[in-house]
């Protein structure tokens, strides 16, 4: 047998029995346990307004689950499993991710349970736009891979060569074209959060951004490479309150360098509502540092 076969091989073996099949009345999808005593982590969507239903392990275990906290804007949801199910899978980080890396796809398409596809890390720093009634809300960092995801995938374990698994499978976006929410500091804090709060808040500045190199000069001297340059302001934010513009680009918030848009974010949880955030960003080639207070940002 080939290496690549006996390594999807492995992978299948070890994480599948943590992967279950997820009923709810509305709908149905896959779900990862994370922890030894139960809980599990699933998509947001997958969810929607269900605080009950039934998982399904590839042994043929069946288990009833609550849900403990689903937060839309990250598409993620955590359930706690009523007994009867296995120990926990291990959780990788997504950040040590490169392009072209072997990942395996483990869930439960069209229903059948303990599904296994293969493939490679497609791209890195993807965004998914968010179901929501206000516009611009996106899934940022998300991974994107081209492992067969069908329906009934989503809320299932992307995992590494090592059987880590360094993604919640999300969504499929078009043939051979999947996304993944990743495992990664972030998203910890905010499983994390979810299990203890039931809910993440978040503070808002009201900016849309886009990852750009900083000029040569400036790069040099602060040895920092990118920022994030604001393509949107939303009138009547923080950030305009603040004084940020279009066109500025963005090397720190809260004293903390940022490169895209996920630095930023990494900024922005409940801690930071209501205090005065300071913000330093390149304006005409001239340092420029504005004080901004985040609100609550509002999910709807």
């Amino acid at each position: 047998m080939d290496a690549y076969s006996r390594t999807v091989i492995a992978v299948a073996e070890s994480v599948t029995p943590h992967v279950a099949s997820l009923r709810t009345r509305r709908g149905s999808g896959s779900a990862v346990v994370f922890t030894d005593d139960g809980f599990l982590l699933t998509n947001a969507h997958v969810i929607g307004a269900a605080a009950h239903g039934e998982v399904v392990f590839a042994d043929g275990v069946e288990s009833r689950f609550d849900v403990v906290g689903v937060d839309p804007l990250s598409d993620l949801a955590v359930l706690r499993g009523r007994g009867g199910g296995p120990g926990a899978a291990v959780l990788g980080d997504a950040d040590k991710l490169v392009v072209g890396q072997l990942v395996v796809a483990v869930g439960s398409p069209l229903g059948l349970a303990g599904s296994v596809t293969a493939g490679v890390v497609s791209a890195l720093g993807r965004a998914v736009p968010v179901a929501s009634r206000r516009a611009g809300r996106v899934i940022e960092d998300v991974i994107q891979t081209d492992a067969a995801l069908n329906p009934g995938n989503s809320g299932g374990a992307l995992s590494d060569s090592a059987g880590r698994v360094v993604g919640i499978n999300t969504a499929v976006a078009g043939i051979g074209l999947g996304l993944a929410i990743p495992i990664n500091a972030t998203t910890r804090r905010i499983i994390a959060t979810l299990r203890s709060d039931g809910r993440v808040r978040r503070a808002y500045l009201g900016l849309v951004g886009v990852p750009a190199p900083l000029p040569s000069e400036v790069a040099e001297r602060s040895g920092q490479r990118a920022g994030v340059r604001i393509v949107e302001v939303v009138r009547g934010a923080p950030a305009e309150t603040a004084g940020l513009r279009r066109g500025d680009l963005v090397l720190s918030v809260g004293r903390s360098e940022v490169r895209d848009a996920q630095g930023i974010q990494r900024q922005l949880f409940a801690d930071a509502i209501g205090r005065p955030t300071p913000v330093t960003v390149l304006r005409n080639g001239a340092m420029v540092d504005v004080i901004a207070v985040p609100s609550e940002l509002t999910v709807d």
